[in-house]
């Protein structure tokens, strides 16, 4: 059985016992989540298609951790105008681990 969730703007498959990083979510460690924005549910040959979203339908989740991601380092350049811009970013997500799928 998978599922198919919207978070922060993105789309993820989970199933159940999956890890998965999203963006960063109001949870501390070892609290429980829901994802209500499901978009699609399956179960062998049974699929359930939202539209957009299944009604009744949610994922819950298990927070693992909240931490940071790899730094990304950006660079701007423009040659023979003495013009550099270096500085790096590290995005914040939250790692959860799903528990259940619930089907609408």
């Amino acid at each position: 059985m998978y599922a198919v969730i919207k978070s922060g703007g993105k789309q993820y498959r989970v199933a159940e016992g999956d890890l998965l990083q999203v963006e960063k979510l109001n949870a501390e460690a070892g609290e429980t989540v829901s994802f209500d924005e499901v978009l699609l549910v399956a179960d062998g040959d049974d699929v359930k298609v939202g539209t957009p979203r299944l009604e009744g339908g949610a994922v819950s989740a298990e927070v693992i951790a909240q931490s940071r991601a790899r730094k990304i380092e950006v660079v701007k350049f423009k040659r023979r105008q003495d013009y550099q811009r270096h500085y790096g970013h590290r995005q914040h997500y939250t790692e959860v681990r799903i528990t259940g799928i619930q089907a609408g």
